[in-house]
């Protein structure tokens, strides 16, 4: 009988869920496991989680791997995270979080951004001085939403002295996964981003700029060191080897956040390698040679998992998140629309449900539409004022109309986002990867090819992107892969081309879907304004 082949053991920590794959050197995903996780909103923009969560779920996934998969859980050489990015959590000296974590969503820190960045001229609050300079560094600038690092950090120091005056260090999601692994507070070169103190200029050295650093409000000594995201940080710590049921030789590598994970995981490692990722949230991103920034559009080339590239992300703040909105308010536990299905509410089954009614609605959901911006936008504008909304519903409009609808919105919104990422390329992307959570509905990978009219290459384990990214990520960290060896890896289930014969529906919706951006932005600025 041969041996396994050693093991990864990615980690995939989500907003909604925490999940755990065992990954070999060539793809191969053997055992999935997950808890769900819970997100706290709260009044005036704050979203948090709480680590200890994090923590429990980690070590339930890894004993059901443990129970599965117990030969291949013995070959684990190596662990790895994947993350959601832009979470900031103080800790104190020992380690211990001081506070929750403060999520990618949370708009709290706005106000304290603009008052610690002011000057004039100014653009969005932020001194223009300023910005060039970050733009110059680092390729980005802080998000006036506040929903990053930056902003978090100036809310601790502002809303919370005590607590301050204890951080030992703040940490983003990944960094605080790697703390509790090894012992070891450090930060990679893409959680660190978005603090926006680093000099990216060379992808192989990003370093802290002391200018930046001075500038930033926060004490310098509370930034942790950076390594690359292939570092291996080192074993587990003796409690981290009890908690996951692994010997304590098990080696840590740094790992990355999710958005540098999937571009990984989705096989895109060659230069302009493009995917889109349908998750809570959705981006289009590619690696690229170069550093480069679109101001006007929020895109740029940041820090990656690959030591000598940047990795362009066009980040769309809700895509998959309309679909649960969907599901959760508008779908009921006994909606006979589910047991068309003869399903569950898991989420998979929803889109086998969806995939029977969208098909019988045509292209164009007959002429009702959607626009995505449940929780404002990030790219191709940044504005956390736009809310969603449907458009154009008669007494006709039936409730099949309205799914589709929802679909072809996020899909509409993408199609915006692709316009600015063919821009920055350089040349039209006409061949897509799509991978992540909502790529498991066939009527929406269709939906996809048509509005975006693009081939759409589906990913043959589309859920186990961020993992499988972990898990190649490790491996190179290991020695046991490089990043040029992935494309050929890679496993397509299906290819989605565009319905010739749809193109002028969508191009006239899309031409729409613009126009009522252009309209209804002021009234969502006045509506949506700080009270």
């Amino acid at each position: 009988m041969a041996a396994t082949a050693p093991q990864v053991l990615a980690i995939d920590l989500g907003t909604s869920a925490l999940k755990a794959a065992l990954v070999a050197a060539d793809g191969t995903v053997t055992g999935w496991a997950e808890r769900s996780l819970p997100l706290r909103v709260l009044p005036g923009g704050g979203a948090e989680q709480d680590p200890a969560h994090w923590w429990a779920a980690l070590g339930a996934v890894a004993a059901d791997l443990g129970r599965a998969h117990p030969d291949q859980m013995r070959a684990v050489a190596t662990v790895c995270a994947s993350t959601q990015g832009e979470g900031t959590i103080a800790v104190d000296a020992a380690g211990e979080p001081l506070t929750p974590c403060i999520s990618w969503l949370d708009m709290r820190g706005a106000p304290h951004l603009r008052r610690q960045f002011r000057g004039f001229p100014a653009y969005q609050g932020m001194s223009v001085r300023r910005i060039a300079r970050w733009l110059r560094l680092t390729g980005g600038m802080p998000s006036p939403t506040g929903k990053d690092p930056a902003a978090h950090m100036l809310f601790v120091r502002d809303e919370l002295p005590q607590v301050y005056a204890r951080t030992a260090a703040f940490l983003n999601v990944l960094d605080w996964i790697n703390l509790r692994l090894t012992g070891r507070t450090v930060a990679t070169v893409d959680s660190i981003l978005t603090s926006w103190v680093t000099d990216n200029r060379r992808p192989g050295d990003i370093r802290y700029s002391p200018a930046l650093v001075a500038d930033c409000g926060i004490d310098a000594d509370k930034l942790p060191p950076i390594v690359a995201c292939t570092e291996v940080l080192g074993p587990l710590t003796p409690a981290a080897a009890a908690h996951l049921g692994l010997p304590e030789s098990v080696q840590v590598v740094a790992g990355a956040i999710d958005t540098t994970a999937a571009a990984i995981g989705a096989g895109t490692t060659g230069d302009r390698q493009a995917h889109l990722y349908l998750g809570t949230s959705s981006w289009i991103a590619a690696h690229v040679p170069g550093k480069k920034t679109d101001v006007v559009a929020g895109i740029a080339s940041v820090p990656c998992a690959i030591g000598d590239r940047y990795l362009m992300t066009a980040l769309q703040a809700t895509a998959g998140a309309n679909l649960t909105w969907l599901r959760d308010k508008v779908v009921e536990y006994d909606d006979p629309l589910l047991g068309a299905g003869h399903v569950s509410r898991d989420e998979g089954s929803i889109f086998d449900a969806f995939d029977m009614i969208i098909p019988t609605v045509p292209p164009g959901a007959n002429g009702v539409l959607y626009t995505p911006w449940l929780y404002g936008e990030r790219a191709p504008v940044d504005d956390a004022h736009l809310r969603a909304g449907f458009l154009n519903i008669s007494l006709d409009t039936s409730r099949s109309d309205l799914l589709r609808a929802v679909f072809e919105g996020v899909a509409l919104n993408t199609r915006w986002l692709a316009a600015a990422v063919d821009r920055f390329l350089g040349a039209p992307v006409t061949s897509l990867a799509i991978t992540g959570g909502g790529a498991l509905s066939d009527s929406w990978c269709q939906i996809f090819a048509d509005v975006l009219g693009v081939q759409i290459r589906r990913d043959a384990q589309p859920l186990a992107v961020n993992a499988r990214g972990a898990g190649w990520i490790g491996a190179v960290g290991a020695g046991r892969l490089d990043f040029a060896d992935i494309p050929d890896l890679m496993r397509t289930d299906r290819v989605f081309a565009p319905t010739p014969e749809h193109r002028a529906t969508y191009d006239e919706v899309f031409a729409v879907y613009r126009d009522l951006h252009q309209r209804l932005a002021p009234v969502y600025r006045r509506l949506n304004r700080p009270r």
